[in-house]
């Protein structure tokens, strides 16, 4: 279930790299909210417990739903704007020019974690079967959009002064750095760029990206797409394409590829066979050729191939040949990687 960009050769001037003060704190805001697949915020996490009013912390959680797995659009650059990067205030005038109509269905998808979210008596209702924050939130965005708006500005504004400024320039040193060295690349390889990002491939003007949900979304001059660096965000790699807006990733600086959601789907599948379960026992400590499985498990030959050939493609075994043989052995690494690897899969 990937989403696809398409971006023609004529379009790749469009694809930019900006630096977000609003999309960092926002992510400063989830490892706060979520620290337990955020070890690198761990020393700031832990220094805000010891030096950020309780009730600062408590506010930052009520609000924490907009900035969760299913980010705000508009907590992200909402214009490409000149220049690499903007102030935190800019940003957050942004959002309050919003239509307020625009700015409640960005909160509701937000609040939801779907795109398509719309307006419509059953909301609360569905908000209702996730969670009471969600609700509670939901409530009060539609008793008074506008009211919201500036409690929610209020928030960030004062979080931000609080817990973020002070760390900002050098954030955003280490930030414009990465930034330059994606725009040269993206000078010298245009969409090939893509390709470093994780779980995304590209093939000709297609850039498939590994998400949990389907979509096809076209980078134009009328809609183009902010890469946005981020040291806060890893793991997460955020896309955001809301109909009439820019298409934005956030992606984390430093992130490795790691497997795609395809490659974890194919072992858990693989590993779910209870023959090649007993296969994998049988070459977990030594390799051992076909025949020799072939008569520990009483099987034939060509059976036992069937399912080594498995194992192959689903890259969890080692193989090498010494003459006629071909010998077997399980890469317990890779096994023992399969359940982070689906983690690691979920939280992007």
């Amino acid at each position: 279930m990937p989403v696809t960009l398409v971006l023609s050769s004529a379009d790749q001037a469009f694809v930019m790299t900006r630096v977000s003060p609003l999309a960092e704190l926002c992510a400063c805001l989830h490892a706060l909210d979520e620290p337990g697949h955020h070890p690198a915020a761990a020393r700031w996490i832990a220094r805000l417990h010891a030096e950020t009013d309780s009730d600062l912390l408590a506010r930052a959680t009520a609000w924490a739903p907009l900035w969760g797995a299913f980010r705000a659009r508009y907590l992200l650059p909402l214009s490409p704007s000149p220049g690499r990067s903007r102030s935190l205030a800019d940003e957050l005038a942004e959002i309050e020019a919003l239509p307020i109509g625009e700015f409640t269905a960005m909160t509701l998808q937000a609040l939801i974690g779907k795109n398509g979210a719309v307006l419509g008596p059953n909301v609360l209702q569905r908000l209702r079967l996730i969670s009471s924050s969600r609700v509670e939130l939901g409530a009060r965005v539609y008793d008074d959009a506008h009211g919201f708006r500036r409690e929610l500005l209020g928030f960030l504004t004062g979080f931000a002064a609080a817990a973020f400024d002070a760390d900002w320039p050098g954030l955003r040193t280490a930030l414009l750095a990465e930034a330059a060295v994606r725009e040269r690349a993206l000078s010298v390889r245009g969409a090939m760029t893509f390709a470093d990002f994780p779980a995304a491939t590209v093939s000709g003007d297609r850039i498939v990206l590994d998400k949990l949900y389907s979509s096809t979304e076209h980078i134009t001059a009328d809609r183009p797409c902010l890469l946005l660096p981020s040291l806060y965000g890893r793991p997460h790699f955020v896309v955001k394409h809301y109909p009439g807006y820019p298409i934005v990733i956030q992606y984390g600086v430093g992130s490795t590829a790691g497997p795609s959601l395809e490659v974890v789907r194919q072992r858990l599948a693989v590993l779910q066979h209870p023959t090649r379960l007993m296969l994998c026992r049988a070459i977990l400590r030594n390799p051992v050729a076909t025949a020799e499985l072939a008569t520990q498990l009483g099987m034939t030959a060509p059976q036992v191939s069937r399912h080594l050939r498995h194992l192959r493609e689903a890259e969890l075994v080692h193989v090498h040949r010494d003459g006629a043989a071909v010998y077997y052995q399980l890469d317990a690494e890779a096994v023992g990687r399969v359940g982070a690897d689906l983690l690691t899969v979920l939280y992007r």
